[in-house]
C-alpha cells in the first residue's frame, strides 16, 4: 500500500511527486501515455519562470520528469479506472485497465485534458490526413502548403505562428470578432504576412478525397458560406478534462473536478490539480503550483489520519 498515488504525469503530477517525495511520502505515479502531458506538444514555452529564453516544451517536461525520478519517483504505465474508498480503513482502491488494482491512503488526480473536437463532418474522417491537433507534431508535413488554424486562444495563436515556419499561408479562423489570446501574441499574428485572420466565422465541414482539399466556412453574422481551398486544418478550440473515469459526484456540469481551497474533492483524501479541476487557467506554472499544493495538503491529510 502506498501513502499516495498520483494519476497523471504532466506538470501538476510531476510537481506533486517532487513535493510528495521530499515530504517523505511513499508514492507511485500512473501515466497512460508518456510523462509530460500536453506540454510535450508545445513548440516553445516563454512564460515559465526561470528561463530567460524560450524553452522547448519537451525539454521543460523532460527536466521535470528527470527531477522527479532522481528523487525516487516511480512512474508506471497504465490507465486508471474506478476509484473506490474503503471508509472503514480510510484507503482507496484504484483499478487499472489491465485488471490490476492498487491501494493508497490518498490520491491526487492530475490527469490533465484532451483536445476538444469540433464534431463536424470530415473531422474524424480526415484526422491524420490533413486534420491535426498539434502543429508542433505535424507542421513539417505542410511545407509550402496552405493551412487553416481554428481557434482564438493562446494555443491557436502560438500554433499559427509556428506553422508559418513551414506553410506558405495560414488562415486563422475565429468565431468571435477578436482573439482571446494574449496581446503580445495578437501583435505577432497581425505583424506576420503569412497569416490571414478570418473573424466572426465558423468551420462547418472539412472535405476532400484521400486527404483534405478544402474547408467550408460560414460567417456568423451573414450566414454566408464559402469554400476555403487548403491542405490542412489545425484545430485548437479548447480542451476537455480527462475525467470520464470519475464518479459524477466529483464533477461539475463541465465535467471538471470540483475542489475546495485546499484542492480537496468531495471525497476526503482525493485531491485534484491542474487542467482537470474547475476554474483552472490551464497554464504550466499554475498546474505545477497546483501539484505542489495538492501534495502538501495530502501530506497534512495523512498526518491527521495517523
Amino acid at each position: 500500500m502506498k501513502d499516495l498515488i498520483i494519476i497523471g504525469a504532466g506538470p501538476a503530477g510531476l510537481s506533486a511527486a517532487i513535493y510528495g517525495i521530499r515530504a517523505g511520502l511513499d508514492l507511485l505515479m500512473i501515466e497512460r501515455f508518456s510523462p509530460g502531458g500536453q506540454v510535450m506538444n508545445t513548440h516553445e514555452v516563454e512564460n515559465y519562470p526561470g528561463f530567460v529564453d524560450p524553452v522547448k516544451g519537451w525539454e521543460l517536461m523532460s527536466a521535470m520528469e528527470n527531477q522527479a525520478r532522481r528523487l525516487g519517483a516511480e512512474i508506471i504505465n497504465g490507465e486508471a479506472g474506478a476509484i473506490i474508498k474503503d471508509k472503514e480503513k480510510n484507503v482507496f482502491s484504484i483499478s487499472l485497465s489491465n485488471g490490476k488494482s492498487l491501494i493508497a491512503r490518498s490520491v491526487i488526480l492530475a490527469c490533465g485534458s484532451a483536445n476538444q473536437k469540433l464534431n463536424i463532418p470530415g473531422e474524424q474522417e480526415f484526422t491524420g490526413k490533413g486534420v491535426s491537433y498539434c502543429a508542433t507534431c505535424d507542421g513539417a508535413f505542410f511545407k509550402d502548403k496552405v493551412t487553416a488554424v481554428i481557434g482564438g486562444g493562446n494555443t491557436a495563436l502560438e500554433e499559427a505562428l509556428f506553422l508559418t515556419r513551414f506553410a506558405s499561408k495560414v488562415y486563422l479562423v475565429h468565431r468571435r470578432y477578436e482573439f482571446r489570446g494574449e496581446k503580445i501574441l495578437q501583435q505577432r499574428i497581425l505583424a506576420n504576412n503569412k497569416i490571414e485572420p478570418i473573424y466572426d466565422t465558423i468551420i462547418t465541414s472539412i472535405e476532400g478525397k484521400e486527404k483534405v482539399t478544402k474547408a467550408i466556412l460560414k460567417n456568423k453574422s451573414t450566414n454566408e458560406k464559402k469554400d476555403l481551398l487548403l491542405d490542412g486544418v489545425f484545430i485548437f478550440v479548447g480542451y476537455s478534462p480527462n475525467t470520464a473515469f470519475l464518479p459524477e459526484e466529483l464533477l461539475n456540469t463541465r465535467k471538471e473536478v470540483i475542489i475546495d481551497k485546499n484542492l480537496q474533492t468531495k471525497i476526503h483524501g482525493i485531491f485534484a490539480a491542474g487542467d482537470m479541476r474547475e476554474n483552472s487557467k490551464r497554464q504550466i506554472v499554475m498546474a505545477a503550483a497546483d501539484g505542489a499544493t495538492a501534495a502538501m495538503n495530502a501530506y497534512d491529510y495523512l498526518q491527521e489520519m495517523g
